[in-house]
Parts: structure tokens; C-alpha cells; sequence
């Protein structure tokens, strides 16, 4: 008999999910709480690891390419002086800059027509056994239905609702960084900058990033530290920014950007919570990505790990020969060390993001330089 997978989410993690159990012989069905597809999204840089999956699931070369041909990175000073640094999307000397939406774009040509997708649509109840889970289903026109699962994903983001009803609250799993962000696409280029140019405005905790992206906007993204990021998030981001803002306006730079988040509704305004949990699975649940480990936009790897887990839970089903409760003991043993050793990084990446004393401010500033100085010495022909 055919074994079927609910997958509760249609993000990366989870359409990932879906093609690798699909090539198992599984029957996967992907339920989503919103009434269709997102689109566009934020800037996504994807590494070496990250195109190794997006190749092994068969979408990387259907995937959009967003990587400027002539790009630069600028750090802006308070005086207005502008200093090049590092290109902040080359890991590689072979980066892939893409947006959220390019990822989820390639993923769904992979599931459209293959895997049955229900917008709509979210978890009232779900009851793990050894062999099943009973899941109680609930349509936005109010209709439930409960039905039968060999294998239940939980592949829906950092506030997880798989992972409240089966594991526990979000405050048993979060680990905050203290800091906020807010995401969003610019209706027009940052005046006085070139088409391929990104930059950096920073201070002690708070920073500016504009990512430049070829044939799209650039994202914006605005970091900065707080004591009480959940009192925080519940704010109007658009105010919250300006008066927090109000004395780096560097040649009106955040003003016009701020111009742009007001004129949209496609935004990211959350705390940044790190998600660690002694366990991923329990019974026939299993949760994947953010709702399991959440790596946080500062460390890069986001939506890599949410390709490369979905890639891992088919190999691992592959190797048990089906007996799902081994594949999920040995999905957890290959993946948690390479989780583990992205978090250990995440707290000190923030600091390269937004940084929290003078000391580290200046220490980002001389890190850059010396990247930049390196990269020249090593790609003479690629700066």
C-alpha cells in the first residue's frame, strides 16, 4: 500500500519534502494556510550547498538567476563618505542571488500537477501513533475533516503550528538574538548608487542592507537590536523605523527606502528567534526547516537547509526500506551536526549584520576591507 505524507506548508522545506518523497513511491499532500501561492519574497544569497540540493531536486536550472553582472558593495559612513567592502553575497566566486519567490517558483514546477495541494487550509488537531497520526483538518470554509497519515511534516515556519500542537509552545523552542528585522523589495534604485550596487548603512545596533539584484528590485533589510523583541514585533514597523532611524539618514538614503516600505504590502517585520529542539520527530510527526531549527536570515543557509532536509528525509526513507520510525532516528543523526554547527555561527554573524558595540562595529568595517582586499588578490579579473 501506498504510504502518504501531510505536508503542512508549501515553502521550501516543504515542497522540497514533497519531490523526495514523491521519488520514494510516497503519496504526498501539501496543505497551505493561505488562499494561494506567495510570490517575490527577500533577497536570498544561495550557496555552494544550497545549489548542490537545488541541482539534486532538479529545479537549479529552471530557477531565476538574480546575480548582478558588475556588482558593489559600499559601507556608508555617518559623514556621507562611501568605503567599497566585500560584496556581501559572494561566498563563492560562483554566487546565485535569487529572491525567496525564484526558489518556491523552480520547487512548485517540480509539485504542480504532481502532488495535490489544498490552499485554505490548517491543522485543528493532529494524534501521533507508532503507525499513523490522526490529523483533523479545517478549510477557511469552516468544513473539518480528519483523516489518516503514515507520516506528518510540519515544514510551516518559525511559529510553527504543527509544532505547538504536537511538541509544546513556541517559547519552549525559541532562542532569541535580541535583534528585529524588516524586509522588503525597493520600487526604485537607491539615488546616487549604480544599477549592481549594494550598501550598508551601520551603526551600534541598528544597520541598513540594500541587495542589488539583476532584472528585480533590490531587498531592503533593516536590523536592529532591541531588549523586548515580542513587545517590538506587535509595532507598526513603518513608525518604529523612522524613530529609530530618524538621526542615520545619510543623505536621505533611509528616508526614500522608508518611502518604499509604505508604499507596500509585501514586507518581513518579525523578531529573529533561533529554534532548537532536543528532538525533531515524535511518533509520526516530523517537523522540517524553520519550524524545526530555524537558522535565522543572518546565517545565510535558511532556505539551503530547507532543501538539503527535504533531500535527507528521502534518503533516509531510501535506506530503511520504509520502516518510517528508523528513517527519522537517521534523518535526525545526518542532519543535526550540520544544523548544529550553522547555529553555533548565528550569534556572531549577527554582529556582521548589526552589530552591538563600537568594538564590533569597527571590527565588521576592518573584516570587510580585508575580504574585499583578499578577493582582489585572489579574482584580480572578478572586482
Amino acid at each position: 500500500m501506498t504510504q502518504r505524507a501531510l505536508i503542512v506548508g508549501l515553502g521550501i522545506s516543504g515542497m522540497s519534502a514533497a519531490i523526495a518523497l514523491k521519488r520514494q513511491g510516497w503519496t504526498p499532500v501539501i496543505i497551505e494556510r493561505a488562499p494561494e501561492r506567495r510570490r517575490g519574497g527577500y533577497f536570498i544569497g544561495l550557496r555552494d550547498e544550497g545549489k548542490d540540493a537545488a541541482e539534486a531536486l532538479g529545479v537549479l536550472d529552471i530557477m531565476e538567476k538574480r546575480t548582478p553582472e558588475n556588482i558593489r558593495f559600499w559601507d556608508v559612513r555617518k559623514d556621507g563618505s562611501r568605503r567599497r567592502i566585500a560584496d556581501l553575497t559572494r561566498e563563492t566566486d560562483a554566487p546565485i542571488a535569487v529572491l525567496r519567490g525564484d526558489i518556491e517558483e523552480a520547487l512548485w514546477r517540480g509539485v504542480e500537477g504532481r502532488v495535490e495541494v489544498r490552499f485554505g487550509t490548517v491543522p485543528q488537531t493532529i494524534v501521533t501513533g507508532n503507525t499513523q497520526a490522526q490529523v483533523t483538518l479545517r478549510s477557511d470554509g469552516g468544513q473539518e475533516t480528519t483523516e489518516a497519515y503514515d507520516l506528518v511534516i510540519g515544514a510551516d515556519g518559525v511559529r510553527s503550528t504543527v509544532r505547538r500542537l504536537v511538541f509544546g509552545p513556541d517559547e519552549a523552542f525559541f532562542h532569541s538574538l535580541g535583534t528585529m528585522l524588516c524586509a522588503f523589495p525597493l520600487r526604485r534604485p537607491v539615488r546616487g548608487f549604480k544599477d549592481g550596487d549594494g550598501l550598508m548603512l551601520a551603526d551600534t545596533r541598528r544597520t541598513l542592507t540594500v541587495f542589488p539584484l539583476e532584472g528585480r528590485p533590490s531587498t531592503a533589510l533593516f536590523s536592529y537590536r532591541t531588549k523586548n523583541p515580542t513587545a517590538a514585533s506587535k509595532k507598526d514597523p513603518l513608525t518604529t523605523l523612522r524613530q529609530i532611524f530618524v538621526d542615520l539618514d545619510i543623505d536621505g538614503i533611509v528616508s526614500r527606502v522608508l518611502e518604499d516600505l509604505a508604499a507596500t504590502d509585501d514586507f518581513l517585520f518579525d523578531s529573529v528567534q533561533m529554534v532548537k529542539m532536543p528532538r525533531w520527530s515524535k511518533g509520526r510527526v516530523l517537523l522540517l526547516g524553520d519550524s524545526a531549527w530555524c537558522l535565522t536570515l543572518y546565517s545565510g543557509m535558511g532556505a539551503s537547509v530547507g532543501m538539503i532536509g527535504g533531500l535527507a528525509l528521502g534518503d533516509s526513507l531510501k535506506s530503511c526500506n520504509g520502516d518510517v520510525n528508523a528513517a527519522l532516528q537517521a534523518f535526525e543523526a545526518k542532519l543535526r551536526p550540520f544544523v548544529r554547527k550553522h547555529q553555533r555561527f548565528v550569534v556572531l554573524r549577527s554582529q556582521l549584520f548589526v552589530p552591538s558595540t563600537r568594538l564590533s562595529l569597527w571590527g565588521r568595517r576592518v573584516l570587510w576591507q580585508i575580504l574585499l582586499s583578499s578577493r582582489k588578490y585572489l579574482f584580480p579579473n572578478k572586482t
